[in-house]
């Protein structure tokens, strides 16, 4: 008896003109915010004197990436009315985004706010995948249903893929410098594909590499420190012969330079610089709007500021790297939305060390406070102007009548 063959899997074109102009509509109407506009077009600062001035970073918000992804999203409810939509996890890591998709009656196939399994799914059903991506064994499994692709991933994403896959057609072991457990790594190292791959998360991770590259080590320990971030088969005294640095898209640009810096000079110590281009690899792979945000911030925090406030999702990896930047020089206060701005006495907010979400108490100083503030890429204007509003609503002033 013959077995049918899996249906070809489809990616689904969205963007015709009349489901781009009603998603568009859409869009703006949930998260667009006109009061943020209208701060940046003057000059990013928001003042009522002797009391209170919000300075905006130039750059904060929504990416190109995230933009397209929520898009596409909505574009395939559009086109798709009163058909099962699923998702493989959060499309972008901020919370009242993805609420938002899933009040649309898309169904999400992991995490806490699952409502689908994989499994159950069949030929022809649509699955959205995130801005993140999706590791490459669950789109093969997908694919062999017959499933219909409505594909988000970040084009800055599969720049790094791209790498990654000539990486370990070269057999050179890719060193990503990310985290081993966030969805965009995870798909990331996925691509290598017939090769191997070590994620490593901090410098400190970094000198254990490269202390092993010079001096050699046990075996046993290193794979034990690093389970869960290596290639099935990972062997150090083989893999790290030849390496080729790739990178989360969103990790600090500064951070990741010296990872890149401390693996190339162990590579030369160990085989000299004239083998360097047979043992060392490396390509700039952060992405365009990551480093965006990383220098206004740079530049707004060189101008006086009593604290920052820090707004996105506490999952959202480039939103954390601005926390840590404004932790650096002053008080800084990561939250998801204006609601953790409890009273003048009282903010709720993300602390990474912990990582668990914290209490502040007088965290908001009396009379003239001047407050920096920016956003990941992951938040929507909406929730930035909900934060300014309820910054001069604490001290007592209503915007409108600034405006």
């Amino acid at each position: 008896m013959a077995i049918a063959a899996p249906v070809a899997p489809q990616k689904v074109n969205l963007r015709r003109p009349d489901i781009m102009e009603a998603v568009q509509a859409q869009v703006l109407s949930h998260y667009r915010s006109e009061l943020v506009e209208r701060i940046r077009a003057f000059g990013h600062v928001l003042s009522a004197d002797g009391v209170l001035t919000v300075k905006l970073a130039k750059e904060f918000g929504f990416c190109y990436g995230v933009e397209r992804a929520i898009d596409l999203a909505y574009a395939a409810r559009k086109v798709f009315p009163d058909k099962p939509l699923y998702i493989l996890g959060e499309i972008i890591h901020n919370p009242e985004v993805n609420d938002q998709i899933l009040a649309m009656g898309i169904k999400s196939l992991s995490g806490k706010e699952k409502t689908a399994d994989i499994d159950d799914l069949k030929a022809g059903d649509v699955v959205i995948i995130p801005a993140f991506g999706t590791e490459v064994s669950l789109k093969k499994k997908l694919e062999e249903k017959g499933c219909l692709f409505v594909d988000t991933t970040c084009g800055d994403v599969m720049s790094v893929w791209k790498r990654v896959r000539q990486y370990s057609k070269d057999q050179v072991t890719s060193i990503i410098h990310g985290k081993a457990w966030h969805e965009e790594t995870k798909a990331t190292s996925s691509q290598a594909t017939g090769g191997h791959y070590l994620v490593v998360f901090t410098l400190a991770e970094t000198d254990y590499v490269c202390d092993y590259i010079l001096n050699g080590g046990n075996k046993e320990a290193f794979l034990a420190k690093f389970k869960g971030a290596c290639s099935a088969g990972f062997d150090p005294d083989v893999h790290l012969q030849a390496i080729g640095v790739a990178n989360q898209t969103t990790m600090l640009r500064g951070e990741t330079e010296e990872v890149q810096r401390r693996l190339r000079q162990a590579m030369i110590t160990k085989y000299g610089a004239a083998q360097l281009e047979r043992h060392f690899r490396f390509f700039d792979t952060i992405c365009g709007a990551t480093q965006d945000r990383q220098d206004a911030l740079e530049k707004l925090l060189r101008e006086p500021l009593d604290l920052l406030i820090v707004i996105g999702g506490y999952n959202s990896s480039n939103t954390s790297h601005l926390a840590e930047m404004g932790e650096a020089k002053l008080p800084t206060f990561f939250i998801k939305n204006a609601a953790k701005m409890v009273s003048t006495g009282v903010i709720q907010h993300y602390d990474q060390h912990q990582q668990a979400e914290v209490e502040t108490r007088d965290w908001l100083p009396a009379g003239k406070v001047t407050v920096g503030i920016t956003a990941g890429a992951s938040c929507p204007n909406n929730l930035i102007e909900d934060a300014i509003r309820r910054l001069f609503e604490l001290k007592g002033v209503a915007v409108q009548e600034l405006l």
